[in-house]
């Protein structure tokens, strides 16, 4: 089962970790490309915040889905 990961501000993110995603904090672009390191084959949707500005680099990968939380 593929799980969904959120990366950016956890305090826009807060209601994803209700919902089962795991929340990784990330205010700077590093922060959200290491925690986008991290991740393992079981991820199937990424939720980002704006400032993760992880857009260019997710659009270059087939594996994952992935969506940007409006600001």
């Amino acid at each position: 089962m593929k799980t969904v990961v959120a990366i950016g501000d956890e305090r826009r993110l807060a209601g994803y970790a209700l919902a089962g995603a795991f929340v990784r904090h990330a205010l700077t672009r590093e922060d959200a490309e290491a925690a986008l390191a991290a991740l393992n084959h079981e991820v199937g949707l990424v939720v980002l915040t704006p400032e993760a500005e992880l857009q260019e680099t997710l659009a270059e990968r087939g594996d994952v889905v992935w969506a940007v939380v409006p600001s």
